[in-house]
């Protein structure tokens, strides 16, 4: 089948099909980035499933939708889920929406998606906006390659890891962050990738303020620091370097990371800043002193 034959397969096919859950991308700022397919899926389901009804009806209210909207969101998908089933055993059609973008990353559309699919109802998704990758293609930052981390947890211990495992990463990293945590971020980001790291922070996507900040987490960092962080953030953030820059001898890495010790810095701190002074692996640095403390 060609291109052509497929357009005309797809325009010919009569949607919203029942018993089927469309995941709908909707704007994530400019509300001229619903497409029409989009809009007419709102129109003519059975039920809109969203986080918060109250901001979908407003974009309900400017396309002219008088489909029932039912909250679905973090503190209640579990309660919902069955409800949402049994209008697609019934041979409704559901439209999942998130407060802005496509649906399922980050969220609990995920557990939505696997119910649906584990009961045998068709799943198709309506492509819509995405803040992940329209920051990441507006970045500058490798894009051949990438993960995503959303927003990093908030226990302590789990942060630490993460962090750890970000600090290591050879791909360019998308993350989430609200304007309240963005400061917090960056200096863990600082102090687990160091402040030289490669990132740019999207702010307020297609909307009126969009802005794209900064160069290097320090840079990024100051500018925050002197400009209170307003509205929604994802950040880039480059990956490790694959570059062997060493800058000093092996012995002169280690009797430095043996001064810190002794003045007190924990043996992990000591390494990580010993490695971003001389270019040799954190991990290598680590592996010395505690083959040192083992003799």
């Amino acid at each position: 089948m060609d291109l052509i034959d497929d357009h005309q397969l797809q325009q010919e096919r009569s949607e919203p099909c029942p018993g089927t859950l469309y995941i709908v991308g909707t704007p994530i700022g400019n509300l001229g980035d619903l497409s029409p397919r989009a809009k007419s899926i709102l129109k003519n389901v059975s039920l809109i499933a969203c986080e918060d009804t109250r901001r979908s009806g407003q974009l309900l209210k400017i396309i002219k939708s008088k489909v029932p909207l039912l909250s679905y969101h973090k503190h209640n998908f579990k309660s919902r889920q069955s409800q949402l089933l049994k209008i697609l055993e019934s041979s409704g059609s559901i439209a999942l929406i998130s407060d802005a973008g496509l649906p399922g990353i980050n969220d609990p559309g995920e557990e939505l998606v696997h119910a649906a699919r584990s009961n045998n109802y068709e799943v198709i998704c309506i492509p819509g906006p995405c803040a992940a990758t329209t920051a990441l293609v507006i970045s500058g930052l490798p894009s051949d390659r990438f993960c995503f981390e959303g927003f990093l947890p908030k226990k302590q211990s789990l942060r630490k890891k993460r962090l750890e495992d970000i600090s290591q990463e050879h791909r360019t990293t998308v993350i989430y962050e609200s304007p309240h945590q963005l400061i917090k971020l960056l200096e863990d980001l600082s102090m687990s990738c160091g402040k030289e790291r490669p990132i740019q922070i999207a702010r307020e996507l297609t909307k009126r303020y969009e802005e794209s900040i900064g160069k290097t987490i320090e840079q990024v960092t100051k500018y925050f620091l002197e400009n209170k962080p307003k509205g929604e953030f994802t950040i880039v953030l480059g990956g490790k370097s694959n570059k062997k820059k060493n800058r000093m001898s092996e012995s002169d890495a280690l009797i430095k990371l043996n001064i810190l010790i002794k003045q007190g810095e924990k043996s992990n701190v000591a390494a990580r800043k010993i490695a971003e002074e001389s270019g040799y692996e954190k991990k290598w640095l680590y592996s010395k002193l505690h083959k040192k403390l083992d003799k």
